[in-house]
C-alpha cells in the first residue's frame, strides 16, 4: 500500500466562474493560475504522484511552459493516474478537503466526487470531498484564496 498527500492554494480574482474538482461553479470570482487553477484536481494530482514517489505537479507541468497556459487540470490528473497505473498501483480511495469561505460547496461535493471518480475510473464511493470555511480568518476567510488537500491510498494492482 502507498499513501500520498497533496495540497494546493490559488488566489482568487474578480470574475467567475470557479472550477473546482472538475465542476464549474457559478461565482463572482475565479481562481488565478497558469492552468485553469482547479485547486482540488491539483491537490489530488500531487497526492497520487507523492504516493508513487514521482515528484509533483510543478515538475510534470511547469508554469514556465507555455503549453500549460490555461490547460485543463484534468490533463494533469490523467497523467498522474497513468503514472500510478504504470507503477503497478491502483487508487483505493481519496479523501479531500476544499477550504473556501465562499461559495458554499455542499451542493457541489457529490458532482465533484462523480467527476473525479469518472476521470480516475474508480467507484464514486472511493472519493470523498469535504468543504470547510476559513471561519473569516486568513486569506481563505477573507475570500482571497481557496485551498485543497487530498490524501490518496493506493494498492498494488494485484491486491484490488
Amino acid at each position: 500500500m502507498r499513501i500520498g498527500i497533496g495540497h494546493d492554494t490559488h488566489r482568487l480574482g474578480h470574475g467567475g466562474p470557479l472550477r473546482i474538482g472538475g465542476v464549474t461553479i457559478d461565482h463572482d470570482y475565479h481562481m488565478v493560475g497558469h492552468s485553469d487553477a482547479d485547486v482540488l484536481l491539483h491537490a489530488i494530482t500531487d497526492a497520487l504522484l507523492g504516493a508513487i514517489a514521482e515528484g509533483d505537479i510543478g515538475e510534470l507541468f511547469p508554469d514556465t511552459d507555455a503549453d500549460n497556459q490555461g490547460r485543463d487540470s484534468a490533463d494533469f490528473l490523467l497523467a498522474a493516474r497513468d503514472r500510478v497505473t504504470a507503477a503497478g498501483f491502483a487508487v483505493v480511495n481519496l479523501d479531500c478537503i476544499v477550504f473556501a469561505q465562499q461559495p458554499k460547496l455542499s451542493a457541489h461535493k457529490q458532482p465533484m466526487c462523480e467527476a473525479i471518480a469518472e476521470q480516475l475510473g474508480i467507484p464514486v464511493s472511493s472519493v470523498n470531498v469535504k468543504a470547510k470555511t476559513g471561519e473569516a480568518v486568513g486569506p481563505i476567510g477573507r475570500r482571497e484564496a481557496i485551498a485543497a488537500q487530498c490524501v490518496a491510498l493506493l494498492a498494488p494492482k494485484s491486491a484490488n
